[in-house]
């Protein structure tokens, strides 16, 4: 007896429970994509699976739904794999210990893969069932979605008739997403040479700045700890004693900055002068910021030199002026929906090479349009300023539908269901949805799904109710397709 015997809905818990039976960390899903078409094979169902092991699998309409439009039913059969400090599992080969704790579904000591292995499950409950009204299903289990949506980059769906596409890769009850961003990550490059001056050093450090997400959390008002240091270094440089060695700040290309550094050359005589004009400006973006960045914080430190290696004056103040007329943060909200961001960009990395500055951003948008104007810019900026732009990670944006008979189906049903409206948005972040977006066109798609908590951690949790819940909807909805 598995530990989800007895939990409704039955058949959705029994394939969950199977799944978590399957190491499947991103990376390492070969057992569970040969799972999914040996479960096609013993139903009969017509399948495909391709050679990264994404897997597609074929059900005719119920009695009375043959002719209608097929329903594309999607989620992603990986997991992020981690565990706590001291946990022995493998996870390369051994399935999750699965423990069930009043309305939560949790895994001992690991991550549980409710994302999204609930939509796997879901889907498996569907096409296990012979009872149920639906339109033919076209069912997508993509692979590596958890390290850059890989597998739905990779797969082929030219073979694919359904428009009305259900992603199943959500952890907010009654939260409908209806569109996402496209983005691009954009690296400005800056060449530089470097002089020999006789003069002190002076470091600066900015930490404590909030940081978050660039995506979700843009919004936010947050400041840029590496904006932050180019305004500080626009007016330092600004006097002729001091001089540029190196600025780096941000740990991922993807997040607001929380952290930037830099080395200054000063001469001896402007040491206190410079010093207090860092500070002074230091505490001006600290009081324009007191609400979103309380815990900024400046730290200098002043150390002896002799012979110093800076950036040549003009280099420099090319590397500065970029940093700080460059875009970063919101540059349109969506006039469709309210308090929906459109297109953003964030300076997530600032690092000091050998020969080059290099400033990584992360570009944001659910119009393609503008997602490739914000580029063409950044690039007309900074080749004027002798720099060169590279443009990689490309992926297209999910934008929003005016009409949607899926969205409208479901907005109804929920209303049926519930007795209150779903929320309906967008995010501004990539999803699944957009790729598929751009191989199909047409495509009428939602994004949902039950309610979990702590996704991608060892504290990730599954609501049993909120389950439940969103199975007897997606069960409504198919039956409204017809």
């Amino acid at each position: 007896m598995g530990v989800l015997t007895g939990l409704e809905p039955n058949k959705v818990f029994h394939f969950f429970e199977e799944i978590c039976s399957i190491p499947h960390g991103s990376g390492n899903v070969e057992k569970i994509s040969n799972y999914l078409v040996d479960f096609a094979k013993e139903r009969d169902l017509k399948y495909r699976q391709d050679e990264k092991y994404n897997v597609i699998i074929w059900k005719d309409g119920s009695a009375g739904y043959e002719n209608s439009d097929p329903v594309i039913l999607q989620g992603h059969m990986d997991m992020v794999a981690v565990k706590v400090d001291g946990c022995e599992k493998n996870l390369d080969t051994e399935g999750l210990d699965l423990e069930v704790n009043g309305d939560l579904i949790s895994a001992k000591g690991t991550s549980l893969g409710g994302d999204d292995g609930i939509a796997v499950a879901y889907t498996l409950a569907i096409l296990d069932d012979d009872s149920m009204a639906h339109p033919p299903i076209e069912a997508i289990f993509t692979v590596d979605e958890e390290i850059g949506m890989l597998g739905a980059t990779d797969i082929v769906v030219s073979d694919l008739k359904g428009r009305l596409f259900m992603n199943m890769d959500s952890e907010d009850e009654g939260v409908f997403t209806v569109s996402c961003a496209g983005g691009a990550m954009t690296t400005c490059s800056f060449p530089y040479k470097t002089e020999t001056v006789e003069a002190s050093v002076i470091e600066i450090r900015l930490d404590g700045f909030a940081g978050g997400h660039s995506g979700v959390e843009i919004d936010k008002g947050r400041m840029n700890a590496n904006v932050a240091m180019g305004r500080v270094l626009m007016h330092v440089l600004k006097k002729p004693c001091t001089g540029l060695s190196g600025v780096n700040g941000g740990e991922k290309d993807n997040a607001i900055a929380k952290f930037s550094e830099a080395v200054l050359s000063v001469v001896p005589e402007c040491v206190a002068e410079v010093t207090k004009l860092i500070e002074d400006i230091f505490e001006e973006f600290k009081e324009e910021h007191k609400t979103t960045d309380p815990d900024m914080a400046l730290h200098i430190n002043v150390k002896n030199g002799e012979n110093v290696s800076v950036m040549t004056e003009a280099d420099a103040r090319a590397v500065v002026t970029a940093i700080i007329n460059l875009p970063n943060g919101i540059q349109r909200m969506n006039p469709e929906m309210k308090d929906m961001v459109q297109t953003s960009l964030n300076l997530g990395v600032l690092k000091t090479e050998a020969d080059k500055v290099v400033l990584s951003y992360a570009v944001r948008s659910s119009s393609e349009t503008e997602k490739w104007y914000l580029v063409d810019s950044m690039r007309n900026l900074v080749e004027t300023l002798g720099g060169t732009v590279d443009v990689s990670g490309v992926y297209p944006g999910w934008e929003y539908r005016a009409e949607s008979r899926l969205r409208d189906v479901m907005v109804e049903e929920y209303k049926k269901q519930y007795g209150s409206e779903p929320v309906v948005e967008g995010i501004h972040a990539g999803l699944e949805c957009g790729i598929f977006a751009s191989k199909l066109d047409g495509l009428d798609a939602v994004s949902f799904g039950p309610q979990m908590e702590n996704i991608h951690t060892t504290n990730e949790v599954l609501s049993i109710s909120s389950t439940k819940r969103t199975w007897d909807l997606v069960v409504s909805v198919l039956a409204a397709l017809k």
